[in-house]
């Protein structure tokens, strides 16, 4: 008897082995320095993500959501204020901006990449709109051009949550250098993942990032010298070594995942699915590679009896967390946000995905469509 294939959502073992001699030497390096908070690593590898990004500066933090609140706080942005971003986002882009003492305004998204709609954006400006929080969903970038053109015209912060997009690029740019910051997240399970919690800020502005490095490290100016109240979300060293070492390999890992994009829309072309579209001037990294699909549950459980783990990102939209009921938004007031969060299938998505584990995940999700439209067509007759 033939064991059955088992594909995870995402294979971390996998990426591991084949960098392990590197990680390994990176930590030990670590541990002989026993730099542990703030060492050398952290700084390094601050150069080399400023440098990779293409902004002059970036500062490690200890999470994407620190990242988030703390470049928000940088530029001042707090109680009576204004943040306008996605309906269909993460919660921690939300949760940033209450932390900051703000209030987040929601819009809907754009149906053809998920990203937030600049349309949308315009027409939820008020006198109290400080900032624009885009969120480059799933690896794609939102359509940067449009949303700093109405930031300019309103004199309106741009603050990229980037955490789902480390090297996607818009316009030959890099995401994380639109804005007037970006932040990012080192999450394991990211495109650039740490073996832990971790984030950064990239700026090119050295003051904002001044203030970051004192937020971040007790509002500290020097050791003892408190300047302003702060936290403690400081990048840990060992989490900045490991990040050097796959930083090395981003790239090809990110054109290992556009390859299995590309296979997953050749093999399921002609299905009765929505397929990513990626927009013009953007480059996609699929940090998620999601679907539309008229038959979710059924589509879950047929892969899952398969083998296949997949993803929902995500199934609960803003609006509708019960965190969020005071923000006061009711169901049916972001269409487009509410109809992808009923219908959207992430599929297993990693660099080390082979051949055979792209064609049985496709063949599978084809052969759950017809097994469902088969169930159908008997039922109606019956």
């Amino acid at each position: 008897m033939t064991e059955r294939i088992q594909i995870p959502f995402v294979d971390l073992q996998a990426q591991y082995k084949t960098i392990a001699k590197e990680i390994n030497a990176a930590i030990q390096g670590v541990l002989d320095r026993s730099d542990y908070v703030l060492g050398e690593e952290v700084g390094l590898f601050e150069e080399d993500f400023a440098k990779f990004i293409g902004t002059t500066q970036a500062i490690g933090v200890g999470s994407g959501l620190d990242a988030l609140e703390l470049a928000l706080r940088a530029y001042g942005i707090g109680p009576g204020d204004e943040v306008i971003t996605a309906a269909n986002t993460y919660i921690a882009t939300v949760l940033a901006i209450i932390a900051a003492g703000a209030r987040p305004v929601l819009v809907d998204m754009d149906p053809s990449t998920y990203n937030i709609s600049p349309n949308a954006i315009e027409a939820a400006i008020t006198p109290r709109t400080r900032g624009i929080m885009p969120v480059h969903l799933y690896g794609q970038p939102a359509d940067m051009e449009p949303i700093l053109a109405i930031a300019r015209k309103n004199k309106i912060i741009v603050i990229e949550d980037a955490a789902q997009a480390h090297g996607a690029m818009y316009a030959n740019r890099r995401a994380g250098t639109w804005g007037h910051a970006a932040a990012f997240s080192f999450y394991p399970g990211k495109n650039l993942g740490a073996y832990g919690d971790g984030g950064a800020v990239t700026t090119n502005d050295p003051a904002i990032a001044e203030k970051i490095r004192q937020l971040r490290n007790y509002g500290q100016r020097v050791k003892y010298e408190h300047v302003v109240a702060g936290t403690n979300s400081r990048l840990d060293t060992i989490q900045a070594a490991i990040l050097r070492v796959k930083l090395r390999h981003l790239d090809v890992w990110n054109a290992a995942r556009q390859r299995h994009a590309a296979a997953y829309n050749a093999l399921l072309a002609g299905g009765p699915y929505v397929l990513p579209r990626v927009a013009a001037q953007r480059t996609h990294i699929f940090h998620l590679y999601v679907i539309e699909t008229d038959n979710r549950r059924h589509a879950q459980e047929f892969l899952s009896a398969r083998g296949i783990a997949t993803g929902i990102h995500y199934p609960i939209p803003i609006h509708m967390q019960e965190a969020c009921k005071d923000l006061g938004y009711r169901y049916g007031e972001f269409p487009a946000t509410e109809a992808a969060a009923n219908r959207i299938l992430s599929l297993p998505m990693y660099p080390e995905l082979t051949e055979e584990q792209l064609e049985y995940v496709a063949s599978s999700l084809l052969e759950s469509s017809a097994k469902s439209s088969t169930s159908t067509i008997r039922e109606t007759t019956s």
